[in-house]
Order: structure tokens, then sequence, then C-alpha cells
């Protein structure tokens, strides 16, 4: 299956580093990009995910920094997070990804390790 070939609600999202108290204007050369199914509203649609899992994508980008490369997973009580290897040392949980709306302009929270930070969604595409 190619992307062409992704069901109709599947959307490419761009989230860039939003202004926080250590970068005040943010960093537009830091965020994510996500292949993911979402229901009209902008929520990512947990049907089309358990479907098609294997082709929702995470690459994490940043300065000075190689990408990271991962997949959207959903932990039995049903938190969203980013995996990219094996076990759960580098996972990355959203903060109520399931609730958020992928929408243009809207904020979306992400922990790394102990630290959480604070995404702004740049655009909604499809693929």
């Amino acid at each position: 299956m190619t992307t062409t070939e992704l069901p109709s609600g599947f959307r490419h999202v761009r989230m860039l580093l939003a202004r926080e108290k250590a970068r005040p204007s943010g960093n537009r050369e830091e965020g994510y990009d996500l292949l993911l199914p979402l229901l009209e509203d902008g929520r990512i649609d947990p049907a089309a995910w358990k479907k098609h899992k294997m082709r929702c994508r995470v690459r994490s980008f940043g300065p000075g920094r190689d990408d990271r490369i991962g997949r959207l997973r959903r932990k039995p009580g049903g938190q969203w997070y980013f995996d990219y290897e094996e076990g759960d040392r580098d996972d990355e949980p959203g903060f109520r990804l399931g609730d958020e709306k992928f929408v243009t302009g809207e904020y979306v929270s992400v922990a790394h390790g102990d630290v959480t930070h604070t995404y702004q969604v740049a655009r909604v595409e499809r693929p």
C-alpha cells in the first residue's frame, strides 16, 4: 500500500516546537511529522488506527541530531505514544493525545523523559 492508497481519513500533520520559557520564540526546526488517521473533528480515529496501525508513522526532527522514525502506538489503558525502538525507554507519551484535535494552530504536548514540550500544529494535509 502506498500513501496514495491510504484510507481517506489519513493526514500528514506537521507540529513545530511552540514557545516555552527556554525558547520564547519556539523553534521552527524542531518538531514532528505524523501520518495518522483523523476523524472529521481532527481527533485520532482509533478504529482506523487499529486497522492500519502499521501505516501510522512518526518522524521526530530537530537541529543537530538525526531524525528518529517511529510509530504511533496505544497502551491498553488508551494512552497514545510515539514509539521508536523496542522497550519503553524511548517512548514519548502525548498528553491526552486522544482528546487533542490535530487542527492547524492547535497545541499538542509530548513528553520527552521527565520534560513535557508543547508543539503547535503547523499544517494538516492529505498525504
